[in-house]
């Protein structure tokens, strides 16, 4: 670390000890990310960390707000730092919006569309993804596997996301439990705001082929509803889930609904799931 930088993190620290509250905007430009624009890791460019880890230091409470256009791996920050927003590029207007946010006048709910690893040696690291895809193996007597080493699980995983309030899932029901290969499967359930605060809910629709012919997804989404609850309020969410959500390419390369059972999934993200029910294609 150079002596200027010493300076400006030590000039950023005398100046956050007059304050309550520390609000600090790091992560990355758009020279940063894109195509063609490679990076040997996904931390926080330059000394940012250094930066926060000094900040988090003084003992003032910290709220990270990030500017990016790819998953970070926010490791250090998702253990120490209280409150971290997500903002991706924000537009000219993200200004009024950012503040609403950090102020509590508006409550956020937007969910990840992509999985957050925490290491840039898990890339490939998506969803949906193949069983046994993120080295979800452990052996039967070390955690690590036979000799092979890795880290499991993602920083973030896809659909995730916070809200000022919380909210409960309840009453799933698939009708009808079984059906020809043609037919259509209606997915209901019940949301509750259990919280003190008006908020957003994004429910997601996961399906599973628990059997087939070939290898599919571990899961895949199916259906997503945003939903807006006041404190106390119960929303009923529907989904209708069609043949082609249940489609498979077999060996030969043709779209097919192959007969067995499928689990159907509702929650919060692709690894929040609050309700499940096993179906039946005949």
């Amino acid at each position: 670390m150079t002596e200027k930088e010493i300076a400006g993190i030590q000039q950023a620290v005398e100046m956050a000890a007059t304050c309550d509250v520390i609000i600090v905007a790091l992560g990355e430009d758009d020279l940063r990310t894109g195509e063609s624009k490679s990076r040997t890791a996904l931390g926080l460019p330059g000394r940012q960390e250094d930066l926060l880890r000094a900040l988090h230091a003084t003992g003032k409470p910290v709220v990270l707000v990030l500017v990016n256009g790819q998953p970070l791996t926010i490791n250090w920050a998702n253990k120490y730092v209280p409150a971290i927003l997500e903002t991706w590029f924000p537009t000219n207007h993200a200004g009024p919006v950012i503040a609403e946010t950090l102020f509590g006048d508006y409550n956020p709910g937007g969910k990840l569309t992509m999985t957050f690893p925490r290491t840039v040696g898990q890339i490939e690291y998506n969803f949906p993804f193949k069983p046994g895809a993120h080295a979800g193996q452990p052996g039967r007597y070390d955690p690590n596997g036979f000799g092979n080493t890795r880290i499991n699980g993602a920083l973030y995983p896809f659909g995730y996301g916070l809200s000022y309030t919380t909210f409960n899932y309840s009453d799933l029901r698939v009708t009808p439990e079984q059906q020809r290969s043609q037919g259509e499967f209606t997915v209901t359930c019940k949301v509750t705001n259990t919280g003190s605060r008006q908020g957003d809910e994004v429910v997601q629709l996961y399906v599973r082929d628990l059997v087939s012919s070939v290898t599919t997804y571990d899961s895949v989404l199916r259906g997503f509803e945003r939903i807006s609850l006041d404190p106390g309020e119960t929303k009923e969410v529907r989904f209708v889930l069609k043949p082609s959500h249940l489609e498979l390419l077999d060996r030969n390369m043709n779209r097919v609904v192959e007969p067995g059972d499928f689990e159907i999934m509702i929650g919060a993200s692709s690894e929040d799931i609050r309700l499940k029910q096993t179906i039946t294609v005949l």
